[in-house]
Parts: C-alpha cells; structure tokens; sequence
C-alpha cells in the first residue's frame, strides 16, 4: 500500500481556512477546504469527499500545495496547445502587417487572416490553422481596428510642424488679447449628408448575409461643424450650400457659443470659402488654418465618422426635409453628450493635458 504525501508543516489547518475565507475564488476555497480537512488529521478519502474529487486528484492538490502554499491551488488557465510560430516568425509578421500588402503581388489591400496563414506557408512553409494565427496576433497586440482617412497626397512632414509651430502661434495669439483673456480652442469642418448613405456593420447571425436599405438618390444636406473639446461644446448649422455665405453664418454661430469675455481660435481647413475675402469674422474669433491635405490634425473628421456609424447610416431618407430634420436630430444628440465630444475631440499636442 502507497505511503500519502507528507504536507507541509508551516501551515495549520487554521491558517488553510483563513486563507479560505479570504479567497474569491470557488475552486480554490474548495482546494484549500481539503487540504484543511487533511490537517486536520482525516483520511484522504475524507478530503475527496469535501473536494468533490477523487483521491488521486486530492494527491495532486498535496503536491501543489506543498510546492506553493495557498497560492498553488489558485485556478489555472489551460496554457492551450504549443504554438508553432518562433520570435523570428513573429517578427517577421510584425513587419508585413505593419507595411501593409502590395496589391499587384498580393492581390488584395488589407490583410486577412487567410492571407497571412498562406504568406507564412509561401515564406516559411508553416501550415497554421485560423484559429490559432488569429489567437498569435492578438497576444502579439494585434486587432482588427477602423482605419483613419489620409489624403492621398498628404505631406507627413506637414503634420509634425503643425503640432510644434501651433503652441508659439497660440501664445502669440494670447499676447494680442488684454491680459487674463481665457482662450478657447475649437475646430470646424463640413460633412454632406445625403440619401446616399452609408452601409455599416451589423449584428447578424453567423453564416448570414444581413441586409440594409440603399437609396440611389442624390437630395443632400450640409453640416457645418465645430466643437470646443476642452469644454465639451459645439456649434452646428445645417445649410443647403457649402459656400461662404453658409460658413458667415456659422463663424456667426460658433461666436455666440463663445463663453462671454473669452476668445476663440478656430481651426479649419483651407478650403475657399474658409479662407474667404468675403468672410466677416466675429471680434471673439481667429481663425488658424490647418495644413493642407492633413484631415488627421481635424477631430470633427472623427466626429463625422462616430456621426454616420450611429445616427446617420442604413437609412432611407423621404425628402430634403427629412435629410435636415435627421441631421439636426443627430447635432443635437451629439450636443446633449458632452463627455462624447471630449472623448473624440481631445488633442494631446494642442491640450497638453
């Protein structure tokens, strides 16, 4: 007959079950409520019986318990089955998903699974499973992410010099206005909203193809944008036009959201009717033009998109009516929800927060 495991002397069965009453974890406490019951001076079969185990599995118990303390009959995690992949296939990953593909020699313009398992077999010659390269770029950091627009002729060099040039503009600004004159910081843009709209995702079972309805119509509207981050304010207006007597209108607006005695800085794209002769612009404003071709410095950009993806896509839209009423419905949501607009619009390099 088999001699059991000695425990551990260190530990009373006292101590085992204070352990117990502080642990959160289920598994465990019933772990340690054997191994208390064995320090107790019962049977192993006693122990079994507690645990709702078999004796070989109580052994097991013994043995981590002697090894650990306490700490050894935590609950687990299934380390799951060896990858397959080493560092330098990791590295490797990393770098073709970070360059992204080439679409004449891969054939396609953004990288599924699929074709990663097949570029890891045509370099390496490594078969790998969906599942488990799936589960390798997610412990490497990886997820699938909505990419951010980028003008296609867009001068990178632009945006860095923007970031560093805006806080000596800004404390220029400041040293023109009398002294103790708090400054706002906004941003403005435009977004045309018609009965084209957007097809986004959807919940749906999986295997389904879910539908959505489509209008080819072409009756739109414009929203003029701006918002405050640091206060979690905006100013809309929805136009017919995007010209410049639709854009006095709303400088006009954005002015009397203003917070009385401050001043705001407005930045906004050069587009014609931003940057035009014919603008009258309020005395609680200055306007600071964005680089050209750099739509990432604009968080209403990102206001648009979180805009469409909620409020304002999958929908048929009647009339013109119709357009400006959803649009308006949607603005003044957005308004309603100050921490949403804090949350999209805070800038690190232009709030230094």
């Amino acid at each position: 007959m088999s001699v059991p495991i000695k425990l551990r002397g260190d530990f009373s069965a006292g101590d085992v079950r204070a352990v117990a009453r502080r642990c959160k974890d289920g598994a465990q406490v019933r772990r340690l409520l054997a191994i208390a019951t064995i320090l107790d001076g019962h049977s192993r079969s006693d122990a079994a019986l507690v645990g709702g185990v078999t004796r070989q599995i109580v052994r097991d118990w013994v043995v981590r318990f002697n090894a650990e303390g306490p700490d050894g009959l935590m609950t687990r995690k299934a380390p799951g089955p060896t990858t397959i992949l080493n560092d330098r296939h990791r590295r490797a990953l990393e770098e073709i998903i970070d360059t992204g593909p080439t679409p004449a020699i891969h054939g396609v313009v953004r990288w599924r699974i699929i074709d990663l398992g097949q570029w890891l077999w045509d370099e390496f010659n490594i078969s790998i499973s969906k599942q488990a390269l799936g589960h390798e770029l997610r412990t490497m950091g990886y997820r699938k992410l909505s990419a951010r627009p980028r003008h296609h002729a867009q001068n990178l060099a632009n945006i860095a010099i923007f970031k560093k040039s805006s806080p000596p503009v800004l404390a220029q600004i400041r040293k023109t206005l009398p002294k103790g004159t708090p400054v706002e910081l906004w941003w403005q843009d435009e977004a045309r909203i018609g009965q084209q709209t957007k097809l986004t995702r959807r919940w749906a079972k999986r295997g389904t193809r879910p539908i959505a309805p489509r209008d080819l119509r072409r009756a739109s509207a414009w929203i003029f944008g701006a918002i405050c981050p640091a206060e979690g304010k905006g100013a809309g207006l929805v136009m017919p036009h995007c010209n410049s007597e639709a854009m006095g209108m709303h400088l006009a607006e954005i002015s009397s959201q203003v917070a009385p005695g401050a001043h705001a800085v407005l930045m906004l794209d050069q587009a014609g009717w931003h940057i035009s002769g014919a603008l009258t612009i309020p005395a609680n404003i200055t306007l600071l033009p964005l680089p050209p071709k750099c739509p990432e410095l604009n968080p209403v950009e990102n206001l648009w998109q979180f805009m469409r993806d909620n409020w304002l896509s999958n929908r048929i839209f009647s009339s013109y009516e119709n357009i400006v009423d959803h649009c308006c419905f949607a603005w003044n949501l957005l308004i309603d929800q100050p921490w949403r607009i804090m949350t999209i619009g805070l800038r690190q390099w232009a709030h230094r927060f």
